[in-house]
């Protein structure tokens, strides 16, 4: 894409996965990258490999220093890193915050930094990795689901509210995708996620098809459309073929 040779493009949660397959897809394209993850070692490694430059640290506290090392400029914000919290409303509230702060509010935290010199110049991208789950849902997670809702519907609202000023935001909703996280999800994941599973280049490539046509929502997935669709046309009948998923994998994990 011409329009990214050069841009400031910064990747929260790159040390791996999505992140890192962003990253190398931006860089690909003549951006300068900056990789961001709470792992500093892993951050280097991807910005080593792209040329890039990693910054570690949390992601809700990085955009000032990545506009400094980009030159004072980000012109694409990839909100990717993100928490799988598994449990259902018992878990810790402690759980339920980390997943709110990581999978909300470090996409809210980085819109609050970037928006006024968007909105100036009249010109920025805001690319969210939410999850199929922020379109469905996800048996066995309910911190994940609920948090995963928020991520969307805070870059929808991003989307209606300053479209028309040249910001563009795009939110990619994946289902199982093979990274350590999709590991880490145990039997829900290996029942509903698993069968699926794409390679993080595979989304990446996704979201460059979206931004090609200034597409808000990227499903890598295309079958999710569908799932989508029929969850909003017949609500009941979706839930009860969800609830028929839960018994399955509770009759499967107990």
């Amino acid at each position: 894409m011409e329009a990214l040779q050069d841009a400031g493009v910064v990747v929260t949660g790159a040390g791996g996965g999505i992140g890192a397959a962003l990253a190398r897809r931006f860089a690909a394209e003549g951006a300068r990258v900056v990789v961001n993850d709470l792992d500093g070692v892993k951050a280097q490694a991807v910005a080593e490999e792209i040329g890039g430059i990693a910054v570690a640290g949390d992601a809700s506290a990085i955009v000032a220093e990545a506009r400094d090392v980009l030159g004072g400029t980000v012109d694409v914000y990839c909100a990717n890193a993100g928490l799988a919290s598994a449990g259902t409303e018992a878990a810790d509230e402690k759980v339920w915050a980390l997943a709110w702060d990581v999978n909300v509010m470090a996409h809210v935290r980085a819109a609050h930094e970037l928006i006024p010199g968007w909105l100036e110049r009249g010109s920025g991208r805001f690319v969210s990795t939410v999850s199929a789950a922020g379109l469905l849902t996800m048996v066995g997670a309910a911190p994940y689901s609920v948090t995963k809702h928020g991520a969307y519907a805070f870059a929808e609202w991003l989307s209606l509210t300053y479209r028309h000023r040249g910001l563009k935001v795009h939110a990619i909703c994946p289902q199982g995708v093979r990274t350590d996280m999709l590991a880490n999800t145990g039997s829900a994941g290996d029942l509903v996620l698993q069968p699926t599973a794409i390679e993080p280049d595979e989304v990446a490539d996704a979201l460059f098809v979206g931004m090609e046509g200034d597409r808000f929502l990227i499903l890598p997935h295309p079958e999710v459309a569908g799932y989508y669709q029929a969850r909003a046309g017949d609500p009941d009948r979706w839930l009860t073929n969800m609830n028929h998923i839960q018994q399955k994998w509770e009759t499967d994990s107990g």
